[in-house]
């Protein structure tokens, strides 16, 4: 062999180790960033600094993978422009804060693992699989979270030095559960989501241990919602039920009766919560009244910069209109919209809203279509048109059509095993509703003031942009 072609050889060869050496990497990359994508979805209602920690190192190894894959393609979502545009006013924002040291921490550190989450779960979940697995890990922490709140509620908590109540006016009331969150009204709103994503699941089941096993979690969660005793989050949940049912399928409207009236006969306590919204026998309803009277004047005094990001407590004590210089840092106002307002303008919360309730409409209405049946080759005769003359030709249909039969399928492999178009559809639903319940929520309550509340939002609204978009590929590849 010649010199030259020992040269061409060992080229060659290094080439190729090169490129496996790439492909390996390619690999490893992919892996570590999904799997801490899955670490961030189960860790975030358990664990919020891991979460956090997962979503880093998830992002690192994205780009990594970005930069080594080539094949691996950014990918954009249909409301990238209003996240953009809310990034960016948001931050604009700080310019009109009374510290604008504070809130661009403040900002940089929110707003930054806000997109970072948007992003990350954006690009990396891209096939059933993946819905599959992320799904399964938000479910396994949800579990976790309502099996600590019977804990809770079973074995006891003294709430009566903590005040997520007037004592006064509930005295019986001594337990409201909070499980791994922060208070009972935050841990109200992360059910009402968790409940929403089973139900879409739960319509779009395809048999019957689906159905049950997701109707059992559902029970679970409702038992852990009426637990918390939180009116506004309670009341939400009942009225995407019924909405449902009005407009899809009337036996949701059963369905919702007969719980809400059990738990109701069951705890006298919980009635008298509910019917308490609409009085002002506690002063959580008037004390709402007066942060949304603040509000109002804060946004007409900074209508178009705000006040500035997390800047509320530092400026709500000069249009204090109810509490007159108490004792108590308002660190939001407790309401959604106004707080958004308030603190990062119109043009912000405008931003806000075109991303929020563009998703939610965008998730409720897509349609995810079954795959087109294969076409069958027509045979030289029909076995059931033969056989109605023939004893024996009689058999042999009888015995294809056995053949044919599927045999039976255990209980959980029947759960987990979904079709594609079934999986991707309950997840549609389940995200628009859950985002509906987000926004109903935020009428009387700011529950995005919680950092790992405001991740999980961001988190579905970019899983619920991946499933359309693999919905639309699928639609694309069968034209």
């Amino acid at each position: 062999m010649s010199s030259k072609s020992e040269a061409a050889a060992m080229r060659e060869l290094r080439q190729r180790r090169r490129q496996a050496a790439k492909e390996k990497w390619c690999q490893r990359f992919k892996n570590w960033s999904w799997y801490a994508v899955l670490a961030e979805a189960f860790l975030l209602a358990l664990w919020p600094p891991g979460a956090t920690i997962a979503l880093l190192i998830g992002v690192v190894f994205t780009l990594l993978r970005f930069r080594r894959d080539k094949e691996f393609k950014f990918r954009h979502f249909s409301f990238d422009v209003p996240v953009c545009l809310f990034i960016l006013i948001s931050g604009v924002s700080v310019l009109g804060s009374p510290d604008r040291g504070f809130s661009f921490y403040n900002w940089y550190n929110l707003v930054g693992v806000y997109a970072l989450t948007y992003f990350l779960v954006g690009q990396q979940v891209r096939d059933v699989k993946q819905f599959k697995q992320l799904v399964m890990a938000l479910g396994l922490a949800a579990v976790m979270v309502i099996l600590y709140g019977f804990y809770q509620y079973l074995f006891g908590i003294d709430i009566s030095a903590m005040k997520w109540v007037d004592g006064d006016a509930f005295p019986e009331l001594r337990k409201r559960v909070f499980s791994t969150w922060e208070n009972p009204n935050i841990l109200a709103g992360y059910l009402d989501i968790i409940i929403c994503l089973a139900f879409g699941f739960f319509v779009k089941a395809d048999s019957r241990p689906k159905r049950i096993v997701l109707g059992i979690f559902m029970l679970a969660a409702v038992a852990c919602l009426a637990m918390t005793y939180a009116r506004g989050a309670l009341l939400v949940i009942v009225a995407i039920f019924i909405l449902y049912g009005m407009v899809k399928d009337l036996r949701v409207l059963a369905a919702c009766a007969v719980i809400g009236g059990v738990l109701l006969l069951a705890d006298p306590v919980l009635y008298e919560r509910l019917t308490s919204v609409f009085t002002k026998v506690d002063t959580s309803s008037e004390m709402r009244l007066a942060f949304w009277e603040s509000s109002v004047a804060m946004i007409q005094d900074h209508p178009f910069l705000g006040i500035g990001w997390g800047a509320y407590w530092m400026v709500y004590p000069e249009y204090d209109f109810y509490l007159q210089g108490a004792d108590i840092r308002i660190v939001h106002a407790h309401n959604l919209y106004l707080n958004y307002a308030v603190e990062i303008g119109i043009p912000g919360a405008l931003a806000f809203l075109w991303y929020l309730f563009g998703t939610m409409f965008m998730a409720l209405r897509q349609k995810f279509l079954p795959p087109v049946p294969e076409t069958v080759e027509e045979t030289p005769f029909d076995y059931n048109e033969e056989a109605a003359a023939d004893v024996e030709l009689q058999k042999v249909a009888e015995s294809v059509k056995q053949e044919e039969a599927k045999p039976a399928i255990p209980f959980w492999k029947d759960f987990a095993a979904w079709l594609d178009y079934r999986l991707l559809a309950g997840l549609s639903l389940g995200v628009g509703l859950a985002l509906l319940s987000v926004a109903l929520n935020g009428l009387t309550d700011d529950l995005l003031f919680n950092i790992p509340s405001s991740m999980f939002l961001w988190m579905l609204s970019a899983l619920a942009a991946a499933a359309v978009s693999a919905g639309n590929e699928d639609m694309s590849e069968e034209e």
